[in-house]
Parts: C-alpha cells; sequence; structure tokens
C-alpha cells in the first residue's frame, strides 16, 4: 500500500476529536485505501485491533435493504465496554439515513467515527441535521502530480517525462499502479465513469432519456474550461434536433456535480469584489475522465492543464474562483485565509504568455501571481509575475 500522507496527516489533525470525520470523493479516488492507511497507523500507535471497528457498505458486503437501524445496531454490539473504539465506515451513502446511526454512535458510546462516501449525500449541502456542527468534511480527490511520483517511485524517468503521461492518463489510483498503455488506462476509467452514471445518477434519479442525458454530458466534457450556460446547452441541442428544458439541465447538472464527478468553478469580479452567478466553468474530477469519453485529442492538452491546476489549488485547502478584471478574464483567483494568489495558464510560450502576464499585471495588488506553462523555456520572472514550467507549479512547497 503506497501512504497518501496528506490525508493521514489531516486525519491525524483530528484524531480523538468528538466531531465525525467525512471523507467524500468521486468513486474509486482512493477512499477506502486511506481508511486502511489509518487503520494501520492507528494500530502502530499502540490502538488494539479490537478497538477499531472496520466495516463497508458496498452492495457486495452488505445485506440488501440495511436500514440506519441494521447499520447502528450492527456496529453498537461490537461494542463491549466503555472504552474508545475507532469506527470505519466505507462506502456510507449506501444506507439510506446513515447520518442518524453515526449521530447515534457519536452520542451513546466513546468512538472516534470516519466515514467515506462517493456522492453529494456526504457534502456540506446535504448532510442532515443530524450532523450539523457535528462533522468535518474532507474532501478526496485522485492523486496530485506529487502522489503520482510517488506511485510511480520505480520508473527511472524524470518527473517531466512522467507529467505527460500524468496528463494523459491521469491520477486515479489504480491506474497510476499499474503500468497501463492510453487505451488500457483508459478503458479503466471508462469502467469507473460508467458505474458513477449508472449507479449515482441514471439509476438513482431514474433518467428515462440516456440519449439526451449523455449528450449533455458529452456537451460538458468536451467544453472544460470554457464558461457556458444552461441555456447555451440548451441551444446546442436545439441545433442538433433535440428539445430540452433549461431546468432539465440545470438538473443534469446538479446530479453530475452530486455524483462529484464535476465541479463547478464560479467567477469572482476583482473589482466589485463579488462572486458572479452567471458563465461559469466546471471541471472534471480528472483529467482522464475526458480521454475515456472523447478520446485523447493533444489539442484539447490546454484545456485539461486548467483542470489539473484547479484541482491542485483545491487540494492545497484554497477556495478557486475564475477573476473577471473588466473585460479580461483571470483563469484561477485562489483563496485561502487571508492569502490569495493568481494563476493563468497556457501550453506554450512566448506567444501566449504576453497576454497572460499582462492580464496579471493590470490586478493592483502585491498577491503572488503566476504563469503556468507546458513550456519547457518556463522559468524566471517579469515585473514579478512568476512563470513556471506545470511540473516545478505542482511540486512546489508552501503555495
Amino acid at each position: 500500500m503506497i501512504v497518501r500522507p496528506h490525508y493521514l496527516d489531516m486525519l491525524k489533525t483530528y484524531r480523538d476529536v468528538p466531531l465525525v470525520k467525512i471523507l467524500a470523493g468521486v468513486r474509486r479516488c482512493g477512499k477506502s485505501t486511506i481508511l486502511e492507511m489509518l487503520r494501520d497507523d492507528l494500530i502502530s500507535s499502540g490502538i488494539s485491533k479490537e478497538r477499531i471497528i472496520f466495516v463497508r457498505y458496498t452492495s457486495e458486503d452488505m445485506d440488501e435493504g440495511m436500514s440506519d437501524k441494521d447499520m447502528y445496531n450492527a456496529v453498537r454490539e461490537k461494542i463491549v465496554d466503555s472504552e474508545r473504539y475507532y469506527i470505519l465506515l466505507d462506502e456510507v451513502q449506501e444506507i439510506v439515513g446513515w447520518e442518524k446511526a453515526v449521530n447515534s454512535l457519536l452520542e451513546n458510546a466513546n468512538t472516534d467515527i470516519y466515514v467515506t462516501g462517493s456522492n453529494s449525500k456526504l457534502t456540506a449541502g446535504e448532510i442532515s441535521t443530524y450532523l450539523s456542527g457535528r462533522y468535518v468534511l474532507i474532501p478526496v480527490f485522485t492523486l496530485s502530480f506529487a502522489e503520482y511520483l510517488d506511485f510511480k517511485k520505480s520508473d527511472s524517468r524524470t518527473p517531466r517525462e512522467l507529467l505527460y503521461e500524468y496528463i494523459r492518463t491521469g491520477g486515479f489510483p489504480i491506474v497510476a499502479l499499474g503500468n497501463f498503455d492510453d487505451r488500457s488506462a483508459y478503458q479503466i476509467v471508462e469502467g469507473i465513469y460508467s458505474s458513477v452514471i449508472t449507479n449515482d445518477i441514471t439509476r438513482r434519479h431514474s433518467v428515462t432519456n440516456y440519449d439526451l442525458f449523455n449528450r449533455v454530458i458529452k456537451y460538458v466534457v468536451e467544453n472544460v474550461g470554457k464558461t457556458f450556460s444552461a441555456n447555451s446547452i440548451v441551444k446546442f441541442l436545439k441545433n442538433e434536433g433535440c428539445s430540452l428544458s433549461v431546468e432539465a439541465v440545470y438538473n443534469y447538472l446538479e446530479w453530475l456535480e452530486k455524483a462529484l464527478i464535476i465541479y463547478r468553478c464560479q467567477r469572482y469580479d476583482l473589482q466589485g469584489k463579488s462572486v458572479l452567478k452567471t458563465q461559469e466553468k466546471f471541471y472534471l474530477a480528472d483529467q482522464s475522465l475526458k480521454y475515456c469519453v472523447m478520446g485523447f485529442n493533444p489539442k484539447s492538452i490546454a484545456a485539461m492543464l486548467e483542470n489539473i491546476v484547479y484541482f491542485e489549488l483545491l487540494r492545497r485547502g484554497y477556495a478557486v474562483y475564475i477573476g473577471k478584471e473588466e473585460s479580461k478574464e483571470i483563469d484561477f483567483v485562489a483563496v485561502r485565509r487571508d492569502e490569495r494568489i493568481y494563476v493563468q495558464v497556457c501550453r506554450n510560450l512566448p506567444e501566449e504568455s504576453d497576454r497572460e502576464v499582462a492580464n496579471l499585471l493590470d490586478i493592483r495588488d502585491h498577491y503572488p501571481k503566476f504563469v503556468v506553462t507546458l513550456d519547457e523555456l518556463a522559468g524566471g520572472n517579469v515585473n514579478g509575475v512568476k512563470i513556471m514550467h506545470l511540473a516545478d507549479f505542482l511540486l512546489m512547497d508552501g503555495t
């Protein structure tokens, strides 16, 4: 097992704090493995195995029709005294009302509780009042580039050489652990994607017109990193000879977000200091999801570089927005407490960099500003704007 210290350190920070620790992320991003890492770390720190209760709630591992009471009783009967128990519950979203069971375990026994799940029933907007104020949410993403290099330690290639593989095949741990060619990697990712679409969306929401739903998904995937609206999707479908209401498009986008397959990035007006409600961008939970749906096209790399940088900023704890400065756009404004950084992403220098640098220099503050690129000539700075190769940015400490 390859340890992912970023998550383990976070869980250690909250150990024995009387809050439910909730790890939420897209299917197969590594949540179950993080729980196993936690279990091993608890044991190595002196916690008896008998004090650790680890339960999986995948459809293969649980009884059909299990209720929250069944869930509670099954765990509670393993607690045989008043000593502290560490409860690790994997994929709890399969249980309707899991929050009730977890809340009761928190209240009625000496417990430290960790749960994982792969849809928005485990995100801040969906968790019921049973756990209100009694949980901490830890988003789990596919592998960062630094983690990807850890998975490839035995590979003799340089980090920059491995970066191009990371861009093409993505950060799902099951892919990174193997030595797959692109086609095989996309087949694996396509299986993950199909599982999400089937189990977390079409079945759960009783989607009847799968073809139309699939067209909306492909539109979103094809337009990663571009601003668009539900109206623009409706117009596109109308030109394709299909009819769909704006409300239905909103529903489809919301379901994709709740399945943690896409993430919405809102625009931020740098002059008005306000979040705008229109023309958001959407990014995919992993760049390989685009290629498994649309096939790999070198021309699409520029948009996926944005995708990679967006999630790197999220991993580092930033709230991330698209910046709007009058008629100009800043790819990312990243805010973390009283810190802020601005990031422009471009594939090549110098054709694109002059415009990107000029947009950043128009921002009249002293927060760090970056242009991130794949160009091998990247380096140095222009009037305080740092020009960095993507690999260096992704591996930079302290951002």
